[in-house]
């Protein structure tokens, strides 16, 4: 083993680890990935990533998103529910912007069994048709209906 003491070396100012000149890539730390130019820079995107809000969001976003899975709904359609309230939040000046939501979920083995009423015409039916969440984000719970074939 060859020791490096003699190599090119400097401390990284933004892990303050110590970093050899031939280790570094790009020109930037192998660790955190800034130079001495970007020490800034770096401060300043932590600190906006860092921000409360976007935490919130990223909170609220997640278990919005895993509930809504865990119920059978579609993660690409859960996740344009997701973005089309956060667009009306931040477009839309009224107090309150509009919460509601329908999203089409996956029967279960007992739904295939049990006899169902169609939600839009009430007609009773057994096979095939959709189960439908509905509901508002802004008030508790949600509401599972269903539709038959015709009115889907």
């Amino acid at each position: 083993m060859t020791s490096r003491t003699h190599a090119a070396h400097t401390t990284c100012p933004g892990c303050q680890e110590e970093v050899y000149l031939d280790e570094l890539v790009k020109g930037r730390c192998p660790l955190c990935g800034c130079t001495l130019e970007d020490l800034e820079e770096v401060e300043s995107e932590v600190d906006e990533l860092l921000d409360r809000g976007d935490f919130s969001w990223l909170i609220f976003n997640y278990f919005l998103f895993k509930q809504f899975t865990d119920l059978g709904a579609s993660p690409l359609k859960v996740m344009q529910l997701v973005s089309l309230y956060e667009d009306t939040c931040a477009t839309e000046d009224a107090s309150r912007p509009d919460t509601r939501f329908e999203l089409e979920i996956t029967p279960g083995r007992f739904d295939r069994l049990i006899l169902r009423r169609c939600d839009r015409c009430k007609k009773i039916f057994l096979g095939g048709g959709k189960k439908i969440l509905s509901g508002d984000l802004a008030l508790p719970g949600y509401r599972i209906t269903y539709r038959c074939g015709s009115c889907v």
